[in-house]
């Protein structure tokens, strides 16, 4: 029994009970009974980020990296407001970030007291769930329930709005086997009628695909397996989100590539034509559906997830599943076994032999330069250089390069891609990089960057030099917003407004500044030995790779077009219409 304690030291216990190891945080007056106690003590560590934003993307990929949820503490007002952004990019993305706000004495809340804020009130929105904590004795018992929440049915971000007063106050402690949980507990066990339809539609699909998303790497990694010997028992095609990507090995013969507005050609036309869609763990979101009414029209739908608002959210589902997608798939296998593990396999094999005809479009070509280094090459010889390393993470910032990675950078196991889909958050891969580095110290950790996306948390430099990580921030200098150029080319007359900057650091000397090394390479023939030098560097690197100033992300989806109507660069084959811009519309 732990017995009576301050509330600042039950937030403490809480953490350790609940088996944290290491939160992200920056101190303030109205955590400092909290920071006090993490002074006292030697199980937990805490990591000082430089902007609260940093923590909770840091937290982010923490989870992202082992699938335990990530732990951020910050003080009341801006530095609870700061964190706004992370909240909401882990809504978006389904990840468990447990954020402790301080907050002022109880007495003192609306009173407009130095650094408050309506925490509550202003997270209410971007939280699967948020507590102000007015008494103590709820205070262990709240923390205990906040991670059951954020771990539990869809993960999520949840926040615990502390007053200081509550921090100093003495109660209880209560243990996690005696806090309220009960009130929440998601239906994870698919309904078993629904399952025997999937498999019976399985048995004479003709056309099937899989189109797996980020809820199969969030059921763990029983679901992943589970789904690769689904896909290679029955030889049916998978393809996957940008979140999803790694469920499935890039390497697998029945891997078509990522879908969406920057999918590969062969993924997107099969997921227009098939005529059996078994969505697992995806949400159907607009990047994925393009025009909602024209999204795979001719297939009977299966829909399964643990979140059933996410079911006929977006598009029509015959076959609805809700549960966990680990369960879910065990059955599915059980019951496709026990019938004889039937497929229509002519009819298969002919879809795959149309399949075989749309990879023949090298979606992904482009024109390659002896003078300047293309962000397309860039990304192949890092996959080259790499690929073989046995802990290899790599994290992103948002924009063109975060496609060109998803592109070209091949995952073979899950949690081994951090990066912000449903958000778009610039800025989240460095603080993300720094996440991870610290679950996997002896990992390779790669943030593949933009520069205007890395400029925007570039502070948490000083983190991995302060903490001795090696991250590498990979960043694909084209000194433009490249991904507004892009649909400011393409889809506003080459009309540049403000998509560029001319006042950009020099990277070397930033690195430098900070106590990092930095590189920089300009030409394509420099470039292997320039990542060489970066990889065998022990420490944390700035990798300044200029690149091509005008390249465009190809395949894309133009805003509000189904998948059948897709851009691709100048260089891939057969080409029905040449856009104003030299793409191919197809």
């Amino acid at each position: 029994m732990k017995g009576q304690m301050s509330g600042a030291r039950m937030v403490v216990e809480a953490l350790k009970d609940q088996g944290v190891d290491t939160i992200f945080g920056y101190p303030g007056g109205a955590v400092l009974p909290i920071y006090d106690e993490l002074f006292l003590q030697n199980d937990i560590r805490h990591i000082l980020v430089r902007h609260e934003q940093g923590a909770v993307h840091a937290a982010e990929g923490y989870a992202r990296s082992t699938g335990k949820p990530g732990v951020v503490l910050v003080t009341s007002g801006p530095g609870a407001t700061n964190a706004v952004t992370g909240l909401t990019d882990a809504l978006m993305d389904s990840i468990p970030i447990v954020v402790l706000s301080g907050q002022v004495p109880t007495f003192m809340i609306g009173n407009d007291a130095f650094q408050e804020a309506d925490t509550v009130g202003i997270t209410r929105p971007c939280t699967k769930h948020n507590w102000l904590v007015k008494d103590t004795a709820d205070l262990s018992n709240i923390i205990h329930q906040a991670f059951h929440v954020a771990t539990h049915g869809r993960p999520g971000p949840v926040l615990v709005d502390i007053p200081k007063d509550v921090q100093f106050a003495s109660a209880e402690y209560t243990p996690p086997e005696r806090a309220r949980t009960s009130h929440y507990q998601p239906r994870v066990k698919g309904d078993i009628e629904q399952i025997r339809k999937l498999v019976a539609l399985m048995e004479t699909a003709e056309r099937p695909v899989f189109y797996t998303g980020g809820g199969v790497i969030n059921s763990g990694p029983a679901a992943s397996q589970l789904l690769r010997e689904l896909v290679d028992a029955t030889g049916f095609p998978i393809t996957s989100t940008l979140m999803g990507l790694g469920a499935y090995p890039a390497s697998g013969k029945n891997w078509l590539g990522m879908l969406g507005m920057h999918g590969l050609y062969e993924a997107n036309l099969a997921m227009h034509d098939c005529d059996l869609l078994i969505a697992i763990g995806a949400r159907f979101d607009d990047r994925i559906t393009g025009r909602v009414q024209d999204f795979s029209p001719g297939s009977t739908r299966v829909h399964i997830d643990i979140d059933p608002s996410s079911i006929n959210k977006v598009v029509r589902t015959d076959v609805p599943i809700v549960g966990d997608v680990a369960h879910v798939l065990e059955d599915v296998l059980k019951l496709w076994k026990a019938g004889g593990r039937k497929t229509n396999r002519e009819a298969v094999q002919r879809w795959w032999a149309q399949i075989e005809e749309w990879r023949k479009v090298d979606c992904l070509a482009y024109t390659p330069s002896e003078k300047t280094i293309k962000p397309q090459y860039a990304l192949q010889r890092l996959q080259e250089l790499t690929k073989d390393h046995p802990r290899r993470y790599i994290t992103t910032e948002v924009g063109q390069h975060q496609m060109w990675a998803a592109q070209f950078l091949r995952f073979e196991e899950p949690n081994r891609w951090m990066t912000s889909g449903g958000l778009g958050t610039m800025g989240y891969g460095l603080p993300a990089s720094i996440g991870v580095q610290i679950a996997h110290p002896d990992a390779l950790v790669i943030n593949v960057a933009g520069e205007a996306s890395w400029l925007m948390n570039m502070q948490e430099m000083g983190t991995a030099v302060q903490y001795r990580l090696p991250v590498k921030q990979f960043i694909l200098n084209n000194e433009r917003l490249g991904m507004v150029r892009q649909w400011q080319e393409l889809l506003h007359g080459e009309r540049y407004s403000q998509s560029w900057s001319e006042a950009l650091p020099d990277f070397v000397k930033l690195a430098e500044a900070f106590g990092a090394k930095g590189i920089i390479c300009t030409d394509p023939a420099d470039l292997d030995d320039a990542i060489r030098e970066m990889l065998e560097y022990d420490g944390p690197v700035i990798f300044d790779c200029v690149v091509e100033k005008h390249e465009n992300c190809f395949p894309m989806i133009p805003s509000g077009e189904p998948h059948n109507k897709m851009i691709l660069g100048e260089n891939a084959s057969t080409k029905d219409a040449i856009g104003s811009s030299g793409a191919v519309l197809v």
